[in-house]
Formats: structure tokens, C-alpha cells, sequence
């Protein structure tokens, strides 16, 4: 089952006798409240969601993103409508990692049928609502698993036994700058893959052979595992979407760097070498 959705094909869907229930998970790092742009205007039949409160936990020793509690994030899930049953479109303003938050969270939680709108809201070529939908009560009970996930163990194990991705820029993985966590740099034995190029100059993400290319070049198909993090578990779901729809299974590492450096027994590598 195709991961991404093109906006064209979700207008058809949306028109059709089995609309998916959509989410609009608009977000920035660091950025604005996505609710005000939500309320500006979104796709007709939207629910708002947002991920520092929904899609993750309060921030502490897990993190910046922690994984939300299991319960409440199928509560969340429940309010927007989504029940066992329904096709899910999560889409945010184009960036695409928001949106893939959303993606992992209800693939790990145990639902079939998620995928995110290829280029956000940008790619969107119809009328935008400013109204506020009230989704009858959805019947989804997260149970969590169906994807793979690593703690720090599993992550600094990983790197040694497998290929772990950091999808964070390359300045923030060889330490030059670090403009959020506590120190720079990357876990030891990580290659460098940031999350950018896995898009086109319009935040679709490339085609699924061009995707492979990328991965197989950075070891993927050879790896017996494959794992990913990032900051703090938001773009690296983007990378596992990425190497999803290349073919590839791959682990997210939820807790990220901001997990890994806020702890100073956990070594830290520099510069453009895996070290």
C-alpha cells in the first residue's frame, strides 16, 4: 500500500463514497502555532492536530518529542474520527515531517491504511475552509509495535551492527553548529543522510527508484538492520516514510539526539566521518 498520496488523487477520494478522514498537522520547529494557520483555511473536512501536545509527550529525560502516552494519543485519534476502518491522509504545510509524525505514530500503533499528502498543503489545488468539522467518534484502539523502535541501547548498538541514519542537516551531524540541543554532533558510527534530500525543489518526495539510489549508496540494502533519528523523532519519521516507500524497513529512534545529548555518559562523535 502506497504510503503518499498525490492531491490530486485525494481530491477524488475526498469526492468518492469513502472519504478519508484527513488530519492537518501543520507545524514548524520552533515556528508558529499551527492552529492559527489551520483556522485561516484548510482542506474542507480537516481536523486539526497538534503534535507538540497530541503527537508527542511533554518534553523530559525522553527527549524533546517524546513518544505521547499510548492512551491519549487514541483518544486524539478517536475525537478526529478515525476509526480501524478508515483510510487516514495526514498533511501538513509542506515540509512533510509533521505530517509523517502522524504517519508513524498510527503505523506503530497498529493502523493499516495512513499516508501522508505528497507536498503538504502547498500542492493543494482546491478551496480552502474555515470551518471547524465535528467527526463523529472514531472506534481506533492504538496498540503499539507493528513498527519498529529503538531506545539508546538499540540505537548505539545498531550503529555498530547495522546502519544508522541521522537525518538532521549536515552542519547540526558534524557538530559545526548546534542550534537547539545541548551539544553538536552525532552518534557514533551514524552515517549522514539528512532528511532534504529525500525532496524535490517542492517537498514531494523523490520517486521510489531515486530513493532507492539514495539508500542502497548509504548501505541500506546490505544492512541487516536499518535504523533512523534526527532531532527529536520528528524528521527522522520522515526518513522511515522515505525509506518505506523505497522498499526499506527501517527503526525510528523516537528519543533522537535531544534524548542522546542531554544524557553526558553517552559518547558523541564529530565531524564528517561516522567515527
Amino acid at each position: 500500500m502506497n504510503s503518499i498520496i498525490s492531491a490530486t488523487e485525494l481530491a477524488g477520494e475526498l469526492s468518492g463514497a469513502r472519504p478519508p478522514v484527513l488530519l492537518d498537522v501543520r507545524w514548524q520547529l520552533g515556528g508558529p502555532p499551527g492552529r492559527p494557520a489551520y483556522e485561516a483555511g484548510h482542506i474542507p473536512g480537516a481536523v486539526y492536530i497538534d503534535l507538540d501536545t497530541e503527537l508527542a509527550a511533554p518534553p523530559g529525560a525522553g527527549g524533546r518529542h517524546p513518544l505521547p502516552d499510548v492512551a491519549e494519543f487514541g483518544a486524539v485519534m478517536r475525537r478526529a474520527g478515525v476509526r480501524a476502518s478508515s483510510r487516514v491522509v495526514a498533511y501538513d504545510g509542506g515540509q512533510g515531517w509533521a505530517a509523517a509524525r502522524a504517519w508513524w505514530l498510527l503505523r506503530w500503533t497498529g493502523h493499516r491504511d495512513v499516508r501522508v499528502l505528497d507536498g503538504g498543503l502547498a500542492a493543494w489545488p482546491g478551496p480552502l475552509s474555515t470551518d471547524t468539522p465535528t467527526p463523529a467518534a472514531g472506534d481506533f484502539t492504538p496498540e503499539p509495535g507493528a513498527l519498529p523502535l529503538l531506545d539508546a541501547d538499540a540505537a548505539a548498538a545498531l550503529a555498530r551492527t547495522g546502519l544508522l541514519l541521522d537525518a538532521r542537516a549536515g552542519e547540526r551531524y558534524r557538530g559545526d553548529v548546534e542550534p537547539i540541543d545541548p551539544v553538536g554532533g552525532h552518534i557514533p558510527g551514524a552515517a549522514s543522510a539528512p532528511t532534504t534530500e529525500n525532496v524535490d525543489d517542492n517537498g514531494r518526495f523523490l520517486p521510489a527508484e531515486a530513493l532507492a539510489a539514495r539508500f542502497k549508496a548509504l548501505g541500506a540494502t546490505d544492512a541487516p538492520q536499518v535504523g533512523v533519528y534526527c532531532g527529536s523523532g520528528v524528521s527522522g519519521a520522515h526518513e522511515v516514510l522515505a525509506l518505506d516507500i523505497a522498499g526499506i524497513p527501517a527503526a525510528l529512534y523516537a528519543g533522537s539526539w535531544s534524548e542522546w545529548s542531554a544524557d553526558p555518559s553517552r559518547p558523541v562523535a564529530k565531524g564528517p566521518s561516522r567515527g
